[in-house]
């Protein structure tokens, strides 16, 4: 029996003399960009949203606003069928777009010029975090997925480290949700209590860059930190979270490496050793290190870069059952929490190291 499509429709002909024509009334499967044109506008509307959340309340970044408002709107009903090729198009294509494009914002000679104390001291704190996170995890009794998910953020750079991996570990919405508000509840407890701490502790401002930029979920939530104890402190722990976002690549590629190693032909096959956006990412990293970006393309990718990542997160958030979340809820915070207290006092170790006086 061969199938033909006429008119949409999809015709099955068995072959012979006198052949026997059947129309299905199922239409074929749609292709082209209009299907995803709904979905798109949706989450351009969902990013607009979170944007002006955020000039709102600056201490909430839009990619969390925007996971939120795609949550909600699909709990209460108001996620249609039509929207769906285009949310999932926005959540796995603009998602790995913006990865690539998180790599114009890193030059290596900014990394350099931290020392290479310091350097150490950032890779054994990302090093400590996400094994020991995602060991925590397991010990906890939740999923592989969520503690891996857990880990990256807590490690690397919040939401968008979350939304970077979920593209090879392929988890569940709720997971990706689970990660993320937790890195903005957490993020958002030490802009408060760092700070507080200094004054205790006596860190100069530059220690206290370190410390900010090593422990401290979020970007946002580094400079909000940060900034309390000055400039200085500041341009410190922006760098110092930038060599963080660094090891996104080889953390990604690791796992990936794993996941190789495991996977079978009811998995899809083996995934790439080095996954395409990943390999896009530390091909912006080189051209922004050998000064081939022009500073005036800078600001205008970081705005691309921002945008993309709060439309694959509003269009995840679409696909979380809030009733499936709560179910590890509590688990999840106590993992929050203990993942928290184990990157700030290991950075805080290397800190005092590096600074005898403090």
């Amino acid at each position: 029996m061969t199938c033909h499509e006429i008119g949409g429709y999809r015709t099955n002909i068995t072959p012979g003399r006198n052949a026997d024509m059947t129309l299905s009334t199922a239409p074929a499967p749609a292709t082209g960009i209009r299907p995803l044109l709904p979905g798109l506008a949706v989450s351009a509307a969902g990013v607009a949203a979170a944007t002006g959340i955020n000039a709102l309340l600056p201490t909430v970044s839009p990619l969390m606003a925007a996971v939120v408002l795609g949550a909600l709107m699909a709990n209460l009903g108001a996620c249609p069928a039509v929207l769906r090729p285009g949310l999932a198009f926005a959540s796995r294509r603009l998602l790995r777009l913006g990865v690539v494009l998180l790599g114009a914002q890193l030059a290596v000679r900014d990394v350099l010029a931290l020392g290479l104390p310091v350097v150490l001291l950032v890779v054994a704190t990302v090093a400590v975090a996400f094994s020991g996170t995602w060991w925590l995890g397991r010990r906890l009794g939740l999923g592989r997925d969520l503690s891996l998910l857990v880990a990256t953020g807590f490690a690397i750079c919040g939401a968008a480290a979350v939304a970077a991996m979920n593209g090879v570990a392929d988890g569940e919405e709720e997971d990706v949700m689970t990660a993320i508000a937790l890195v903005t509840l957490f993020g958002s407890v030490c802009i408060v209590a760092l700070p507080l701490l200094q004054g205790v502790l006596r860190l100069p401002a530059e220690g206290f860059g370190v410390w900010s930029g090593a422990s401290v979920h979020e970007v946002a939530q580094v400079v909000a930190t940060a900034q309390t104890a000055g400039t200085a402190a500041l341009a410190t722990a922006v760098v110092v979270k930038l060599t963080r976002v660094v090891l996104l690549a080889p953390l990604i590629a690791g796992v990936s490496v794993l996941r190789r190693r495991t996977a079978g032909p009811r998995t899809g096959g083996k995934p790439p050793i080095v996954p395409l956006f990943v390999a896009g990412f530390l091909a912006m990293v080189a051209l922004r290190s050998l000064g081939a970006l022009p500073t005036a393309w800078l600001a205008p990718l970081k705005t691309a870069e921002t945008l993309l990542f709060t439309a694959a997160l509003f269009a995840m958030g679409t696909a979380v059952n809030l009733r499936a979340l709560t179910r590890t809820g509590r688990r999840a915070v106590v993992l929050g929490a203990l993942s928290t207290a184990l990157i700030s006092l290991v950075a805080l170790g290397g800190v005092m190291v590096l600074t005898p006086g403090a």
